[in-house]
């Protein structure tokens, strides 16, 4: 959907662009890809509850043992979210 993607961008350019970026390790691991190698319900799962991830999901654990900065709780809505990963879908389709 573009014209969620489009509000994702928006969304991430605001909140995630100091830890994240699509092509390089910034604090957090790059998303180039991140569609084809996580489910979307778990990429929802880790933008909206990153405590909780970090403490429960084996994935989520490994990955704060690789980059050691827990992700941050950017209480961001569900619709936010969702935006965002359609965001990812739409970058990962380039």
């Amino acid at each position: 959907d573009n014209a969620l993607a489009d509000s994702g961008s928006k969304i991430f350019a605001a909140k995630c662009v100091a830890c994240h970026a699509f092509d390089k390790r910034v604090v957090g691991p790059a998303l180039s890809g991140v569609t084809k190698r996580r489910a979307p319900e778990w990429i929802m799962n880790q933008i909206l509850n990153p405590d909780e991830m970090t403490k429960k999901d084996p994935i989520a654990m490994d990955l704060l043992g690789k980059y050691i900065a827990p992700m941050a709780n950017q209480n961001l809505t569900q619709d936010d979210a969702r935006e965002v990963l359609e965001y990812f879908r739409a970058n990962d389709s380039k």
